[in-house]
């Protein structure tokens, strides 16, 4: 069965699509078969591995595949990293969070849940980029998962957001709960925390004692998977990140940062993926 993890925070600007996208293009690279949904309405996640050509005619027309398999391509269309697939969003899905209504019996987030289950024989990562709220969009993703990471940066704000997510999913999951088969496994709680975009010089250890302190409390009140740990690797802030971005490419295939050097952003991402391939969840 396909890990299926969320990657969520209720604070925004923590560099959590820059996280997603570059941690999932690493796990490919490892040789993981991984599919990324995109449920932001920013498109950040789609615009970046389409590149913007391609997303437009999603966006505009509606052309073009809504299951984009091994989806990051070169110039002329090649092929440059198999193994990474996209679901991708586009600024559409701003107006069925206002709009859809659907079926109170068969809510949104079941029958998206069920729909995924289908694909999960060809995966072993299934991850979601969400929005930093756990409305429509992201309750598909967070029902769907058995996992959740906390992309934070080493600030307060980031500890509430954190915080505040916790407080959320405790009531979306009441909510939610009787939907809940045991195929589709447990739900999702709060599997770990990954400081992001940490600056050079920059002393994260007072921030890192207290997010932990939080963590302890809610892995205490069972409001957090015993298993919840604050990952030892680190992703520090790089100029690379922002050119991989104009790009369209995961940092793992740019420049000269693609090589194997030990202290590079890159590696982060390397290691980040081995950790969390590594990482036994307990519920």
């Amino acid at each position: 069965m396909a890990r299926k993890i969320s990657f969520i925070n209720y604070k925004g600007g923590v560099g959590k699509t820059s996280l997603i996208v570059n941690t999932a293009a690493a796990l490919a690279k490892m040789g993981k078969r991984v599919l990324l949904f995109d449920l932001d309405t920013q498109s950040n996640a789609s615009i970046w591995l389409l590149k913007l050509e391609r997303w437009n005619k999603i966006n505009a027309t509606g052309d073009g595949s809504i299951y984009s398999k091994d989806v990051v391509e070169g110039k002329s269309g090649e092929k440059l990293l198999p193994g990474l697939d996209l679901v991708p969003t586009t600024f559409n899905l701003v107006d069925l969070e206002a709009e859809f209504t659907g079926d109170p019996k068969r809510p949104a987030y079941l029958v998206f849940c069920e729909q995924v289950a289908m694909l999960e024989p060809n995966y072993d990562f299934i991850l979601f980029d969400c929005p930093p709220n756990i409305l429509r969009a992201s309750q598909c993703g967070v029902f769907t998962s058995n996992e959740i990471y906390v992309p934070s940066n080493p600030d307060a704000l980031s500890l509430i957001g954190f915080t505040l997510l916790v407080d959320k999913l405790q009531k979306f999951h009441a909510i939610s709960g009787s939907f809940r088969k045991a195929s589709m496994g447990p739900p999702a709680q709060v599997q770990g925390i990954i400081f992001n975009s940490i600056r050079t010089g920059v002393d994260i250890e007072v921030p890192k004692m207290r997010m932990q302190l939080r963590l302890n409390q809610f892995r205490a009140a069972k409001r957090a998977a015993p298993s919840a740990k604050i990952f030892t690797t680190q992703i520090r802030d790089a100029m690379v990140v922002r050119r991989s971005v104009a790009l369209g490419l995961p940092v793992i295939l740019v420049g000269s940062d693609a090589a194997d050097a030990t202290d590079s952003v890159t590696n982060d991402y390397r290691k980040l993926a081995t950790e969390i391939a590594q990482h036994e969840p307990l519920v």
